[in-house]
């Protein structure tokens, strides 16, 4: 193996500069030529490339985002567009394919290397953190750490004028920012895609918290789990409570990176260049108790990760 390449694919995550740094550079230092392919794999297809020295990735280890830039790709879950894609690796003389990025980076490797041989190493990099085959992804405590304190700021408000708030946290179809910041910040009510959940219920022990001295109220729900402001609206009905909603969106996919999702970040790198140079199949590095886990890629492709019921039912115990 001579030529490495590496791209990242999908939605972005703090912590994918510093994975792109610690690839690079520990690549470079086993005695590897880097390409970085732009734009996802859009810019796969399109052989639209750079050469990365260690030079290229200085200073971008707090940086948000991803200096190859990311783009989504309809094109890659086609077949004319794999095989495009494994051409361009070939021509390049690449010898193995690093993908950063989160489930559909991993299904497009996956067919990538079924239609090219080449190898495949798959890091995961996802504020969602839906990734089977990892307990934690690159980004996701970020994510969690802005969003809690955006709620921190915002239970002040709701204490003073004694109200309730729902704050919806990104999670289209996985509820997992949203229980561990609903865990962290003591929402009294988490919603979460995954789990079913009664709003006459809910609104019933919300009454019951008021009637016991609680003044405010603070609810934690994931984007997938309904609509915030319907969900607002059908709360003050069944209670006569002023509800408030907060969106806090996309900010919680920038900024620099936690010093523990930029950690994971250089872990994951430097582990997938060292798998990459041992493998002629495709694998995904990823974390478990403590310790980089290295699996088939095909694994995250296969299964779904699930929500802990456990620290779900942890919080409803702790908002009594």
């Amino acid at each position: 193996m001579r030529k490495i390449a590496v791209t990242t694919a999908g939605g972005d995550a703090p912590g994918m500069n510093a994975c792109l740094r610690a690839v690079v550079r520990s690549a470079i230092y086993s005695g590897f030529e880097v390409l970085g392919f732009e734009e996802g794999y859009w810019g796969l297809i399109e052989d639209k490339k750079t050469r990365m020295d260690v030079r290229s990735v200085s200073g971008i280890i707090s940086w948000g985002g991803t200096i190859l830039k990311t783009k989504r790709c309809e094109e890659i879950k086609t077949k004319k567009g794999i095989e495009k894609a494994a051409t361009v690796l070939k021509r390049n003389g690449v010898d193995g394919l690093i993908t950063i990025g989160g489930d559909g980076a991993f299904r497009g490797g996956m067919e990538l290397y079924q239609a090219s041989r080449i190898p495949v190493v798959g890091i995961p990099a996802s504020i969602d953190n839906d990734i089977a085959g990892t307990e934690e992804t690159i980004g996701f405590d970020t994510a969690v750490n802005t969003a809690l304190s955006a709620i921190q700021k915002i239970r002040d408000t709701a204490s003073s004028y004694e109200r309730i708030f729902i704050i919806e946290v990104m999670g289209r179809e996985r509820g997992f920012i949203a229980l561990a910041v609903g865990l962290a910040c003591g929402a009294e009510v988490i919603l979460l895609p995954e789990i079913e959940y009664s709003l006459t219920k809910i609104s019933q022990e919300l009454k019951k918290g008021s009637k016991a001295g609680k003044k405010s109220t603070i609810i934690v729900m994931a984007e997938g789990a309904g609509t915030a402001y319907a969900i607002a609206h059908q709360i003050k009905d069944l209670t006569n409570y002023e509800v408030r909603v907060s969106v806090i969106g996309y900010v919680q996919r920038g900024g620099s990176p936690t010093a523990r999702s930029a950690n994971l970040a250089n872990l994951f790198g430097h582990h997938a260049v060292k798998v990459l140079t041992k493998t002629k199949s495709a694998k995904m590095v990823g974390w478990e108790r403590g310790q980089i886990v290295v699996r088939p890629l095909e694994y995250s492709v296969r299964y779904k990760k699930e929500i802990d019921r456990n620290l779900y039912k942890l919080a409803q115990i702790l908002a009594i």
